[in-house]
Formats: structure tokens, C-alpha cells, sequence
């Protein structure tokens, strides 16, 4: 097995050549993780501009996502078909055409489309970052290399809702998509200079057509289901029973179909690995919950409280802080302190920022808002690594890249759904407390009635008024209504704490799995 290792993987970089390769695989990684959460804050501005409601313009949000989960898996096939080098360079050259497209987007439809675009070809950038990150480093220095990259990962979700609403406000949206064209060029030039002589081993392998089309069809329905289902009234409507029905049954068959077949576009086996089961799923459930309320405090800050797009990127700024102190710690420690520890203070803290935000009011200040958000910075940072590690150790180099490529494709895809999830009872939530506040403030209630009559005092007609009291009611529902997305949130990171115990500690050597990936052997 060393033999393959070796070929496929040439000594480590050393000096500048190291330098210059860790800032072009992590821009590369920056721009492709940026875009996830760069357009959370502009959704307002997005969804005015091309005339669609905030709960659609999260379509912007979930076809990226999707798209992009959907060709992750196909990272290991088209890196033994292409070669690792080859397909990374390509994929950035491609990623950077479709930010220009998303830019010059005049509908919907047409920026949907090109965000399904962006996240096909983005999908095998992170895991060959990952790879030829490693393997760019000593095996001693795997950690390091780990820390390094997942710090790109942690601060590219700070750095986006903070760039997005300052493009939003001071130039315009289509301006968060065209500043990954230079930036993506030059990664794209760095990386084939450094890297096009350390190309891997290409083989001819057949590609499994029918999976991939299995794997389309039951995530894309899926998706559509829950993305649509409040609009069309969930499963009254027949398009949605269609869509589900759908899902199920690809899904069903997907998975007889890859188990069985001898070259699957997904290798569903490694999930008999105990820690890969236990690990992948762990952090996949945990992304979910944390991407769908990223998505939602912006929205609800904007929508109800009355913030700027850039004001509320600043409000999700403090974030970074922590992270970049931390993530070093974490990628220097992971291979000496148990992961599973690490993981678990994590998803403790996560328990603790959402438990502070499940209390915020309609009066809550800028300052108390950004207080939670500067402790999530510490949970991110024994976030990511740690649960990387564990989910990848034991796993052969040889079968690393599929295994990244599954891990990747179940945490964005638990990413999309958790957005839709997030902001759907978001809305469901607060259309009930909406309709217990109204039925309180009936036209019998003294308090009504006296709030009426101080309003018409000024001026106001009557039906001028109770728009003005149901603008109010729309205030303090959708604010209760995220108060229960953030306390249900965080009662599931509490219960996740018990899952990641059902996974084995790693060895304690470098990290475990990923450092394998370097093929130091």
C-alpha cells in the first residue's frame, strides 16, 4: 500500500513553494466556504431587487448548497480520472465563470441557476484542498496543516455576512459574486505553478451513471420539497407528496443500487466504520442546526429589527475573534488531547450561545446580541477539526479521498436542509404566536382599544392604526418565533454530546487518519 502512497503523493513542499501553496489552496477554500454565507445578510436586498419574498431568496442559499453536495461524491472518481491538480485548477477556473454569471442574474430562476452551477463545480474544491494541503507537509506537521486550513473554513463564515452587507449596502449585491474572479484567478495561477508537477495517478475507471442519477434525483426532490412546502401548504399540495414520494423512493434505491454496485459514485460502505458513522453523523446534524441559524439571525435582524445589511454583518462578526485565537490550539492539541472532549466543549458552547439568543427580545441591544456571537467563535474552533479527525481515523489512505468526499456531501447537504428547515418553522412558529397575540388583543381589549385611540389621536385612520399594532404583532411573533428555533437548537447540541461518545478516540500519533492523506509513508 505504500507503493500507491508514494506515487500518488511526491515529498513535502518546503520553503516558499510551502508558503505560496497553503495561500492558494486556502483563497481557493476561503472563496468556495465565503459563498456559502456571503449572501445570507444581502437575502433582503436580493429578494427586493428580483422581486421574490425572503423565504424564497433562501433558494440562493440551498441550490449552492445542494449542487454542491451532490458533486462532492463524485470528488474521488474525477480525481482518479483527471488527476488531483488538474480537477482543483479546473474547478476554481469554473467557479470563478459561474460568480461572474451570478452577478449578472436579472431573475430568480436565472440566479438559482447559476448558484447550481457555482456549487457543482465548487464541490470537489474542498476536499482536494484538504488533500493536497496535507500532502504539501510533513507528516509530523498534519496538524498544523489541519489547523491551517480549518481556520480558512471558520473565518470565511465570519468575513462573508460582514463583506456581503458592506457590498450590499455601499455598492450592490451582484458585487458578492464578482470579487471572486480575481481572487479566484490568482489562486487558480498559484496552484498549477506549485502544484502541476505533483500531479497524482490518473486511471480510467468507469463511472457509475446510474447512481449519479439516483443521487440527483432524491436530493434535488428533497431539497425542492422542503424549500417549497410552505408555500404550497406541505403535503396538501400534490407537487409536494410527489416530491417526497420521490425522495423516498430514490433514496431506497440509491442505496440498494450503490451497496451493490462494484464502482459507486458513493462508497456507502465506510459508513460500517463505527467512528465514520458515528462521526460523520455527528457533525453533519450539527452543521445543519449551526448553518440554519447563521441564516436566520441575520434574516431576523434585518426583517424585525430594523438592521442594515452591514449592520448585521457586524453583529455576526465577533465570531472570528475566538475561532482565529483558537483553531491553532485545537489543530496543535487535536493528537494529544482526546477529540471526542474537544468535540464535546464545543457542541457545550454551542448549547450556551444558542440558550443566550433563545432570550432576546425585540429590546435587546446590538451589544448583547454580539455577546453570544463572539463565544461562538470558541465552539467553531473545537468544532471542525476535532470531529474531522475522529470521523476520518482508521480509514486507509487509499480510500481518503472517497471518505472526504462522503463526509463533505453529508454536512453540506445537512447544511441546504437545515436552512430550509430553520427558516420554515421560523415562520410556522411565529405565524402561531402571531395568532395567541391577536386573539388577545381583541377589539373588546381595554389595552387595544386605548392604543387605537392614541394612534387616530395623531392623525392615523382607524385602518391606518391596526396595520400599525399588526406591524408591531409581526415584530414580537417572528422574534418568539426565532427564540424557539435558537432554544430547540440548542437542546439537540445537547443531545449530540452523547453521539460523539459512541465513536472510538483516535490513535494519539499526528492526528490520526487525515495525517495519512500526506502519504508520507
Amino acid at each position: 500500500m505504500s507503493a500507491p502512497a508514494t506515487a500518488e503523493f511526491p515529498p513535502p513542499l518546503k520553503g516558499s513553494a510551502l508558503v505560496l501553496g497553503t495561500v492558494a489552496l486556502s483563497l481557493a477554500t476561503f472563496m468556495n466556504v465565503l459563498d456559502s454565507s456571503i449572501a445570507n445578510v444581502s437575502l433582503p436586498a436580493i429578494s427586493g431587487d428580483l422581486g421574490v419574498s425572503p423565504v424564497q431568496g433562501t433558494w440562493v442559499i440551498t441550490s449552492f448548497g445542494v449542487a454542491n453536495a451532490i458533486s462532492v461524491p463524485l470528488t474521488g472518481w474525477l480525481t482518479q480520472r483527471f488527476g488531483a491538480v488538474r480537477l482543483f485548477t479546473t474547478s476554481v477556473l469554473l467557479f470563478v465563470l459561474a460568480s461572474w454569471l451570478c452577478g449578472f442574474a436579472h431573475s430568480l430562476e436565472m440566479l438559482v441557476a447559476c448558484r447550481v452551477l457555482q456549487g457543482l463545480v465548487a464541490g470537489p474544491m474542498i476536499p482536494l484542498s484538504q488533500t493536497l494541503l496535507l500532502a504539501s507537509y510533513p507528516r509530523a506537521k498534519a496538524g498544523t496543516a489541519l489547523a491551517l486550513w480549518g481556520m480558512t473554513t471558520l473565518v470565511a463564515p465570519v468575513v462573508g455576512p460582514l463583506l456581503g452587507g458592506w457590498i450590499t449596502d455601499n455598492v450592490s449585491w451582484p458585487w458578492i459574486f464578482y470579487i471572486n474572479v480575481p481572487v479566484g484567478l490568482f489562486a487558480a495561477f498559484l496552484t498549477w505553478s506549485i502544484y502541476r508537477e505533483r500531479e497524482t495517478v490518473v486511471r480510467k475507471l468507469p463511472i457509475d451513471g446510474v447512481g449519479l442519477a439516483l443521487l440527483v434525483i432524491w436530493v434535488g426532490a428533497l431539497q425542492i420539497m422542503l424549500d417549497k412546502g410552505k408555500e404550497l401548504d406541505w403535503f396538501a399540495s400534490p407537487e409536494i407528496v410527489i416530491l417526497s414520494v420521490t425522495a423516498l423512493v430514490g433514496f431506497a434505491l440509491f442505496v440498494a443500487w450503490e451497496l451493490t454496485d462494484e464502482h459507486p459514485v458513493v462508497d456507502l460502505r465506510l459508513f460500517a466504520g463505527r467512528n465514520f458513522l458515528f462521526g460523520a453523523a455527528t457533525l453533519s446534524v450539527a452543521y445543519g442546526l449551526f448553518f440554519g441559524n447563521v441564516v436566520l439571525l441575520p434574516l431576523w435582524l434585518q426583517q424585525y429589527m430594523g438592521y442594515t445589511a452591514t449592520d448585521a454583518g457586524m453583529a455576526l462578526a465577533p465570531v472570528g475573534l475566538l475561532a482565529i485565537l483558537l483553531s491553532p490550539v485545537a489543530g496543535k492539541n487535536v493528537a494529544r488531547f482526546d477529540p471526542r472532549k474537544m468535540a464535546s466543549f464545543a457542541f457545550v458552547m454551542f448549547t450556551l450561545v444558542l440558550g443566550m439568543r433563545a432570550n432576546f427580545t425585540t429590546q435587546t441591544d446590538f451589544g448583547t446580541i454580539m455577546i453570544p456571537t463572539l463565544l461562538q467563535g470558541a465552539a467553531l474552533a473545537f468544532f471542525f477539526i476535532p470531529l474531522t479527525t475522529i470521523t476520518l481515523s482508521g480509514i486507509p489512505p487509499e480510500r481518503l479521498p472517497a471518505a472526504a468526499g462522503l463526509s463533505n456531501f453529508v454536512r453540506i447537504t445537512a447544511g441546504a436542509m437545515g436552512t430550509s428547515i430553520a427558516t420554515t418553522l421560523w415562520e410556522n412558529r411565529a405565524a402561531l404566536h402571531h395568532q395567541h397575540m391577536v386573539e388577545q388583543l381583541s377589539l373588546g381589549n381595554p389595552v387595544a382599544g386605548e392604543t387605537i385611540s392614541n394612534l387616530t389621536s395623531l392623525g392615523l385612520s382607524s385602518q391606518q392604526a391596526w396595520a400599525q399594532i399588526n406591524r408591531l404583532i409581526d415584530q414580537q411573533a417572528f422574534t418568539r418565533g426565532a427564540d424557539d428555533i435558537f432554544l430547540a437548537s440548542a437542546v439537540i447540541f445537547i443531545g449530540l454530546i452523547g453521539a460523539i461518545w459512541l465513536t472510538r478516540r483516535p490513535p494519539r500519533i499526528a492526528g490520526a487518519a487525515p495525517v495519512d492523506a500526506g502519504g508520507a509513508h
